[in-house]
């Protein structure tokens, strides 16, 4: 189980160092916070699960910890696009579409 553990929690750091990457290389805010979101929960969730099949007396509590990143990094991530948006940070120049004028009536790229 130790070899399984080893993997997956390599999988999982290797997640978390593709969402480091990305942001420090995407443009804008709302790009990070993708990058930021869907490869850290995924990694963190590998690497924890990873330890937790290491150490099958941790096992419980990993997973609990972990069910706990799954379900509050998007909400909070969410959160944080949204405060962004509300407090005018702009859109990457190079963005084409922005629907959310559609639903709030927030100002859309390039007005």
């Amino acid at each position: 189980m130790t070899l399984v553990g080893t993997i997956v929690t390599a999988i999982g750091t290797v997640f978390l160092f593709l969402g480091g990457l990305g942001v420090f290389r995407f443009p804008d805010v709302y790009n990070r916070l993708q990058a930021g979101t869907k490869c850290t929960t995924l990694g963190a969730f590998l690497t924890i699960i990873g330890v937790g099949i290491m150490e099958p007396t941790w096992f419980v509590k990993c997973l609990l910890i972990a069910c706990f990143i799954l379900l509050t990094n998007p909400i909070s991530s969410h959160a944080l696009g949204r405060a962004a948006r509300k407090s005018g940070v702009p859109l990457w120049e190079g963005t084409v579409l922005d629907k959310t004028g559609e639903f709030e009536g927030y100002q859309k790229a390039g007005e």
